[in-house]
This record gives structure tokens, sequence and C-alpha cells, in this order.
């Protein structure tokens, strides 16, 4: 545990560590100087056993082998928040597209592109709604439904580490996840927190070393997806990470990335998402129906980066 004397004079304590495969970087205040980290990991390992489709022992791997098991609140949790805003989104974020993603090569050691056949087979494994809890079990129309949930759960998991924080007394805060955030108060400075947002080009391969913009906020969740850099080239062809659970193909528009601020990381983790299945016409039109959302978007245009964002956030954008 790290610490750093705030402008005030206070004390901020900076943890880091590695979880649900990737990194994660806490900065926190605390009067009573005391060190979460511990408690966080143990907190993040729980989770990890509930939601890791890495681990074959955890409750999403069992409830993707058909096993009888019992779901828990952190299932329960992501399946229903998942259900909910993939009705929201027009089946665009979709949990259950899982056999697509292994099919096109990103979950799995094979690249390869699947023939119109087989895409088509693998989308009657696909939707929110073949699939419910019923007495805390998984009911599925089809037992080759196979669920991923890491388009939200680190949003999910950066949440419930700032509700830890926020049940010990922690009034300033930023927990990221994987790129996902949380944050509460201020900044040591004394300021909103500032939030690097990356130049989304397939040259700019690690997190936070070349940026196109910096976003100031606080009291928000905020969550980036982008297309630049997972993707593959086969036959010369492109194939991005992001597939449409509708077409079961990878998308071709123009948008390279989206960062949604959320009241919480778990919605803006999935919403970035579904933005990106869309297209910037449709996120920029769905993105007005819910309030409590602002966005982000960055595309290619004809070469050049072009940024749209939401009225809401204009003052909070400030050139890297």
């Amino acid at each position: 545990m790290n610490a750093v004397m705030a402008d005030n004079g206070t004390f901020y304590y900076n943890i880091q560590g590695i979880a649900e495969g990737t990194s994660y970087n806490i900065i926190y205040q605390d009067g009573e100087d005391r060190d979460f980290q511990p408690e966080i990991e143990s907190l993040l390992a729980g989770f990890e056993k509930s939601m890791s489709v890495y681990d074959e022992t955890s409750l999403i791997s069992r409830i993707n082998r058909n096993e009888n098991v019992e779901t828990d609140y952190y299932f329960e949790t992501i399946f229903n928040r998942a259900k909910e805003i993939s009705r929201q989104t027009e089946g665009a974020f979709d949990i259950s597209a899982e056999p697509l993603f292994r099919a096109w090569g990103f979950s799995s050691r094979e690249k390869d592109i699947p023939d119109k056949e087989k895409v088509d087979a693998l989308k009657e494994y696909v939707g929110m709604d073949k699939m419910k809890i019923e007495n805390k079990r998984v009911v599925k129309s089809n037992p080759n439904i196979v669920l991923n949930a890491n388009a939200i759960a680190k949003g999910y998991s950066a949440d419930i580490v700032s509700d830890f924080l926020d049940g010990h007394g922690c009034l300033n805060y930023l927990v990221e996840i994987g790129g996902e955030i949380r944050m509460r108060g201020e900044n040591t400075a004394g300021e909103a927190w500032r939030i690097g947002i990356d130049r989304p080009a397939e040259d700019n391969p690690i997190p936070g070393q070349d940026l196109q913009l910096i976003l100031q906020i606080t009291d928000r969740g905020v969550a980036t997806s982008g297309n630049y850099r997972q993707f593959y080239i086969q036959d010369g062809q492109k194939v991005t990470h992001t597939i449409n659970p509708a077409t079961g193909y990878p998308v071709t528009h123009n948008l390279l990335s989206t960062t949604v601020i959320a009241r919480d990381a778990i919605t803006a983790d999935a919403f970035a998402t579904a933005f990106l299945v869309v297209g910037i016409e449709k996120a920029l039109e769905w993105v007005q129906k819910f309030p409590d959302l602002d966005a982000l978007f960055i595309c290619d245009e004809e070469g050049q980066y072009k940024m749209y964002h939401t009225p809401g956030i204009k003052e909070n954008l400030i050139p890297a």
C-alpha cells in the first residue's frame, strides 16, 4: 500500500494487483490509515468464484456445463441486469453470445472464419429470452446455451469494491478494474477525478500511452469499449472482437471507441459494449433515451478521428 499526501494534507492510499485476469488500481482516502487490500482481494476472489469463465470450478462455468447448482447473489445481479439491458438495447448486449465469440476465435485459441451455416446454427443458442432463473436455478431452453459475462463483470466488480469503500466511510476514491471505473469525491488535488481516453489506433497497444482526451468527472461509473486492440487478420479480412448477436458477425462500421458515463460501472460497462455493436448513428439515437447516461464516441471518418458526445459532458472534456 503506497501513500500520497493530498494538497489538503490528508493521505490517499494506492493499492494495485491482479483480479479477473486483469489488473486493478484503487486509490482511496481513509482517515484511519487502513490497508483494505486483503479484504478487497478476498472480495474479488469470491466474485471470480461466481463469474469467471476461466475458472472451471466457478458458478458460471458449472452453469455452462448444465450442472444442477444454485445461483448466488453475484450471478443473479449480473444475469438480471444483463437481461434488462439486453431488452433496452434490442439484443445488442447479450451475455449468451459466447458461442459466436468462440466460433470467431475470440474465446478460443483457433482463429477462423466460420461459414454462414455454422453462424446460423449457433444463433439458435443466443438470446437472453431463452433462459431464466427459477428457484435459484438457471433454466435454459437449450442445453447448448453458454454464458460469458466479461462485458459486464469488470464494471460490476468495480461497483462491489466501491460499495465496500462506501461501507467503510471512504468519501474519496477511484476504483479501476480492467479499465472500468467507479469513483467518488475528489482526487489528491481536491478536484474531480481525471480519466484518460485512449487514442483508438491499432498502434496504441498500451492503455494510457497515447491519449485522445481527458474526462474530468466524479461520482459516476465510466467504461470504455473499443475495436482497435482485439482483432485479427485472416485472408486479408480484419475480424474485430465486437460481434453483433443479431447477425452473428463482427461489426464493420466506423465507430472505434465508446465511453459511457452512468450512475454505476455495471451499467456503463454493458452500454459501452452495446453502443459499439450498433454503431454511431444508432448509439447517438439510443443514448438520448436514457437520461442517466452520457457518452463519448470516437469514429474513423476518412482516416481522421471524429468525436461525438452528449451535451451533458461538454464541460468535462479536456484536451490531452
